[in-house]
């Protein structure tokens, strides 16, 4: 499977999602997406991120903020 180069960084989509993921799942109060973006240093990833973990069920957005669903929570919980 073939990944997507993002900028001068070489970060696969899956990359992306589980650092966004991580980052949520430690510390699950919402997150701004600009919070994100500036963690990622990049706006891009953070925004599509998001939306590819939205798309996917694992996170909830509300009016510019993103935090887990009980089943991305539960997941983490049992190691997965």
């Amino acid at each position: 499977m073939q990944t997507k180069a993002t900028r001068s960084h070489d970060v696969s989509e899956d990359q992306t999602d589980t650092a966004i993921l991580t980052m949520l799942l430690a510390d699950p109060g919402p997150w701004a997406v600009e919070e994100i973006a500036r963690e990622l240093d990049d706006r891009l990833r953070a925004t599509d991120g998001v939306g590819r973990l939205y798309a996917a069920g694992l996170v909830h957005r509300l009016d510019g903020f993103v935090f887990p669903t009980r089943a991305a929570a539960r997941a983490n919980a049992l190691g997965g």
